[in-house]
């Protein structure tokens, strides 16, 4: 299946908090993806 989003050693902090580190991923076409927080909500802030 062809690959329709992939991102390599993303990172992201809030402040001097690290959120994500060198997080890789790829999506291809048909998956089904989800974000689960810490406290199982769902997560649908991506700035």
């Amino acid at each position: 299946m062809e690959t329709i989003l992939k991102c390599e050693n993303l990172c992201k902090t809030f402040g001097k908090r690290n959120i994500l580190k060198n997080v890789s991923l790829e999506v291809k076409q048909g998956d089904i993806l989800g974000f689960i927080g810490p406290n199982g909500a769902r997560q649908n802030n991506y700035n």
